[in-house]
């Protein structure tokens, strides 16, 4: 048996993992999908100031008082920089492996926007400016973003619509802060909308990925759209489910 911890990324809350913790639980595994301060059921308690830091502590917290240890801590989009720092900084030795659902892990200093080209950022800016109360990026059109992937039918749409709720924008503004220690946890990327070709083309060219190469790395591609809990659950839980660590 495997404990996983599932951290979803912009918008979501645990309920996004129910069929990939469905099907981890029907193998035996200890799961515990999360939703973060602000987003799922915890919507309600959203605020000009949950930040990156609000939602490390988040993941911090269950570690501490569900006592886990020898967690694989999954973190999908956005969760990437909140795995990877809530297991550097924090609680590494309750930590046996780091997967990043197409994702990657940010280097120190940097903050989930600087991802954004400058015409991303202006059209983010004018979102949260207009609909957003300054604060908060709601929730993208799921139709349009679905209308391009095979794999994702109507019911998808339909649940997105229904649960994603704004992201408190403070979030992605915030810089991580990397001691470094996190760097000795293996690491398992599961790639949806880019290849293995392209992370390492990436990771040798960009900065910004520097930290996705090394002997540390093993990759999976699940090709999909963004989000593969939603749209192949049943194939990133097997993926999961095989990546967990023997003694």
């Amino acid at each position: 048996m495997t404990t996983f911890v599932l951290v979803p990324g912009f918008w979501l809350g645990a309920w996004a993992w129910r069929p990939v913790t469905a099907a981890l639980r029907e193998h035996g595994h200890e799961v515990y999908p999360l939703s973060l301060t602000g987003l799922g059921e915890r919507a309600h308690l959203a605020r000009p100031d949950t930040d990156l830091d609000v939602h490390i502590t988040d993941v911090v917290n269950l570690l501490r008082y569900e006592d886990l240890h020898d967690v694989v801590l999954v973190g999908h989009s956005y969760a990437g920089a909140v795995v990877t720092t809530a297991a550097a900084d924090r609680m590494t030795d309750r930590i046996a492996q780091l997967v990043f659902v197409d994702t990657g892990p940010l280097p120190d200093g940097v903050a989930n926007e600087d991802f954004s080209p400058p015409q991303e950022r202006e059209r983010n800016a004018a979102v949260i400016a207009e609909h957003g109360d300054g604060w908060r990026l709601p929730p993208p059109p799921w139709a349009e973003l679905a209308a391009s992937a095979a794999d994702v039918d109507e019911s998808v749409v339909a649940l997105l619509s229904e649960r994603s709720a704004a992201q408190p924008w403070a979030t992605a503004t915030t810089p991580v802060r990397l001691t470094g220690a996190w760097e000795k946890l293996p690491r398992l990327g599961v790639l949806s909308s880019f290849t293995i070709e392209q992370v390492r083309e990436m990771a040798a060219t960009m900065p910004l990925c520097q930290h996705m190469a090394g002997n540390s790395w093993r990759y999976e591609e699940l090709p999909t759209w963004h989000w593969p809990m939603l749209s192949r659950p049943a194939e990133l839980a097997q993926i999961l489910h095989q990546a967990r660590p023997t003694a």
